[in-house]
């Protein structure tokens, strides 16, 4: 699954992984990672995330990254907001209000780019990979994020028989085994998700979950 896969889901439209809201879990956890007011919040795979206004809401700076210009357009666009353009490294900067967002490649990112950086939330970026690129990803976090950064991750484990990603199916010992080597794992929650999800129903899954992994790395 290459850039590509994305950029056209974002050309045609079909972005059924975006929220129309916040998410619940982010409301509800993230206030146990105990992040200052201040701290920059890295959001990979971003798209046009309602998700980023609430971290700025909650008083963080953000910092996302997205592979699709579209979706970096669209989410400023659509919420009423005029950003500035630079470059930064093989990216595009587009930042204002508090957000800037980082259009290119996620693998481009080097260390310096996440200096910053003292939390990390992925509710949609490690679920979009398959197999084989979730190593690749958990593996270049590990190289570019700052000792005692905490993430916040939410997964979704179901019968990958029962249904064709994306969205993936990652375990809770698949999340161990990626991250486990640079950080501290723990499960704080575990959400029956199929009633609140039907759209996946309708795809043949039986049973769903929504896993939230609090990580600190060191």
């Amino acid at each position: 699954m290459e850039k590509d896969f994305w950029l056209e889901r974002w050309e045609k439209k079909e972005t059924g992984f975006h929220q129309e809201d916040f998410n619940p879990h982010l409301q509800q956890f993230w206030k146990q990672l105990g992040m200052p007011q201040g701290c920059e919040v890295f959001v990979p795979l971003c798209g046009k995330s309602l998700d980023l206004l609430w971290l700025r809401d909650a008083h963080h700076r953000v910092l996302g990254v997205e592979i699709s210009s579209l979706a970096v357009q669209s989410f400023f666009e659509e919420n009423g907001m005029r950003p500035s353009h630079g470059h930064i490294g093989k990216f595009e900067f587009c930042e204002a209000d508090g957000i800037g967002v980082l259009c290119g490649d996620f693998f481009d990112l080097e260390e310096e780019d996440l200096a910053g950086v003292g939390a990390v939330y992925d509710r949609a970026s490690l679920i979009a990979l398959p197999a084989e690129m979730r190593e690749r990803y958990a593996e270049h976090l590990a190289k570019i994020l700052p000792v005692g950064t905490k993430v916040l991750l939410i997964a979704l484990e179901y019968d990958q028989g029962e249904m064709s990603g994306p969205p993936f199916s990652v375990s809770e010992e698949e999340v161990e085994a990626l991250f486990g080597g640079f950080a501290e794992v723990k499960r704080i929650a575990s959400i029956d998700a199929l009633e609140a999800n039907p759209r996946f129903r309708t795809r043949g899954l039986t049973r769903l979950l929504e896993n939230v992994f609090l990580l600190e790395v060191n």
